[in-house]
C-alpha cells in the first residue's frame, strides 16, 4: 500500500545438527500433550510457521495491516553462510524494518550481540627440549592469554553488558621433545553495539604480541531504537524489551530489526527440543495485534 512502510518477515529453515541424548526421533515431528517435539522445532520452525500465518492473513485484509509485507525463510542462519539471507536481501524490495522470529518467549529483543572469530598465531623458534634451545611459542600464548583474560572492555552496554572474549582452542607442538615454533588458538568474541568488531580487533592486536587474524567481521552487533514504532507498539502489548546475547541474521540486515518470536531461547540446540502449541498460539495473535492498524 503506498506511504506505508516495508516490513520484512524473517526466519530460517536451517537447523544445527542434533545434540547427543536425544530420546525422539529428531527429524519426526511428535506431539505430546501441549509440547511439539523435532528438531528446529523451537529454534526456528515456531517463528517461522507463526510469521508464515500472520503474512498470508494480512495478504487476506491488507488494510487492516500497519505495514506492508514481505516474506523470507532464509537458509544458513545456523553457519551464518553467505547463501542465506545474505543472498536473499538484494533481490527485495527496499526494507524500512525486519521482523525477525527467533524464540524469545515473544519479548522484542531491541539489541543482539555481534561475533568476531579470531585465529591467533604465537611466534616462537624450534629447539631440542634437551638443551634448552629455541624459544617456546607456548609460553608466549600463554603470557599473551593471560592478558586476554584480564583485558576489560570500557564501553558498557546497558542492553547487552560489556564485551565478551573467550579463547576456546588452542594447538602446539609436534612431539614431546621439540620446543615449539608456533602455537594457534582461537578467540570467540562477542561485541555489543558500542563497538565495532573492526575497533575490537584492533585493541586486541595492541595488547598481545600474537598474531591475530579475524575470520569475518561482517556479522556485527545490532540495536533498533527502543522509540521505534514497533518497539513502543510491543510494549503496549505488555511486552519487555531486553538485550540478546544470541546471533541471528539481524547481524547481516542494513536497516533496523526487532527480533522477537515464539518459544524459549534456551531450549535451542538441545535434546528432545520442543515447543508448544499453546506458545505457537499466542505468538501467532501477538504478531497480528502488533501488526495492525490503528
Amino acid at each position: 500500500m503506498p506511504g506505508r512502510p516495508t516490513l520484512l518477515l524473517n526466519a530460517h529453515i536451517d537447523t544445527v545438527r542434533p545434540a547427543d541424548g536425544w530420546t525422539r526421533p529428531p527429524f519426526q515431528p511428535t506431539i505430546e500433550a501441549d509440547r511439539l517435539y523435532g528438531l528446529g522445532s523451537n529454534d526456528c520452525g515456531g517463528g517461522l510457521v507463526s510469521l508464515l500465518q500472520v503474512f498470508c492473513h494480512y495478504a487476506q485484509a491488507p488494510d487492516n495491516c500497519a505495514y506492508n509485507l514481505v516474506f523470507l525463510a532464509s537458509a544458513e542462519e545456523e553457519v551464518s553462510g553467505r547463501g542465506g539471507i545474505e543472498m536473499a536481501l538484494p533481490q527485495l524490495p527496499p526494507i524500512d524494518v525486519a521482523l525477525v522470529g527467533e524464540p524469545t518467549g515473544m519479548h522484542p529483543a531491541v539489541a543482539e550481540k555481534g561475533l568476531v572469530v579470531i585465529d591467533a598465531v604465537a611466534h616462537g623458534r624450534a629447539g631440542h627440549a634437551a638443551r634448552n634451545e629455541g624459544d617456546n611459542a607456548l609460553y608466549h600464548a600463554v603470557d599473551d592469554i593471560q592478558r586476554l583474560r584480564r583485558y576489560r572492555f570500557e564501553r558498557v552496554s546497558p542492553l547487552l553488558g560489556p564485551v565478551k572474549l573467550s579463547v576456546t582452542l588452542i594447538q602446539a607442538g609436534t612431539q614431546h621433545n621439540v620446543i615449539p615454533a608456533e602455537c594457534r588458538y582461537t578467540l570467540d568474541v562477542r561485541t555489543n553495539e558500542l563497538y565495532t568488531n573492526e575497533e575490537v580487533v584492533s585493541l586486541l592486536r595492541a595488547e598481545v604480541g600474537s598474531t591475530l587474524t579475524p575470520r569475518s567481521v561482517r556479522l556485527q552487533s545490532s540495536a533498533i531504537p527502543t522509540d521505534h514504532p514497533l518497539v513502543r507498539r510491543a510494549i503496549a502489548l505488555g511486552r519487555t524489551p531486553f538485550g540478546s546475547p544470541t546471533l541471528s541474521d539481524q547481524a547481516l540486515m542494513p536497516f533496523p530489526s526487532l527480533k522477537m518470536g515464539p518459544g524459549q531461547s534456551a531450549r535451542s540446540h538441545t535434546a528432545d527440543e520442543y515447543i508448544t502449541l499453546t506458545e505457537l498460539r499466542e505468538g501467532i495473535g501477538l504478531y497480528l495485534r502488533l501488526l495492525a492498524a490503528d
